[in-house]
């Protein structure tokens, strides 16, 4: 199975979306979320450009030929994993249908949001309120990313994207039963404070819990 391809540009459709990686002299063809296209164009970048994507990889009995979709990010192939447990959205829909940020999405999920959900192609009301039932709850971490902007001038409301140890620690907030909002501004102010604890959870962890500490203890002095 292949999951993950760097190479070169060789060529690069809008309509459907879709790349030709060069690695080689072997074309490998990948197909692309209208958001993921948008982000690569935004960014400069054509054929003769480098590129790498995460992909997912699918092969079935009565469709033998492997399908290939790129993600340039692992957090935008785990929600597309996710979304495809949906029952009746498969592989081919689900890449269609990302034509948003996946933060976009998870955040419309979360927030029973059907109206967003509605404008993705192929998702009509059905669909949307089968998404919503399966996945509300279990996107919160992805609904609090800061996607890259397609125009590739950083990340959306010029934060500083999230690791994925970030991400990690947020969920680990959420499952302690802080809301996802406060969990991510208890993480960001921890990264903020100590920036060396950003790529390692343990640590992360221990500078939010360091913090509110020192914010109790305060509190009680204070009394």
């Amino acid at each position: 199975m292949i999951s993950y391809i760097k190479g070169t540009i060789h060529r690069l459709e809008r309509e459907p979306a879709s790349a030709i990686v060069l690695i080689g002299g072997i074309g490998y063809e990948v197909q692309l979320p209208a958001y993921v296209y948008n982000s690569i164009t935004g960014r400069g970048l054509g054929v003769g450009s480098d590129i790498e994507f995460e992909l997912y990889y699918h092969v079935t009995e009565r469709q033998p030929r492997p399908h290939l979709v790129g993600f340039l990010h692992e957090s935008e192939k785990r929600f597309f994993e996710q979304l495809i447990q949906v029952e009746g959205i498969g592989p081919a829909k689900a890449a269609a249908a990302l034509v948003f940020p996946v933060s976009t999405i998870a955040a419309a999920i979360e927030n029973g949001d059907t109206g967003l959900l509605n404008q993705l192609p192929g998702i009509g009301a059905r669909a949307a309120q089968k998404i919503i039932a399966t996945l509300q709850g279990k996107v919160a971490s992805t609904a609090l990313l800061r996607d890259e902007r397609v125009s590739g001038s950083g990340s959306s409301n010029g934060a500083t994207p999230v690791t994925s140890m970030q991400v990690e620690v947020v969920d680990a907030l959420v499952a302690l039963g802080y809301r996802p909002a406060e969990a991510r501004d208890q993480v960001d102010a921890a990264v903020r404070r100590n920036p060396d604890a950003a790529e390692d959870s343990q640590a992360l962890m221990r500078e939010v819990f360091r913090a509110q500490a020192a914010t109790r203890a305060a509190f009680s002095a204070g009394e």
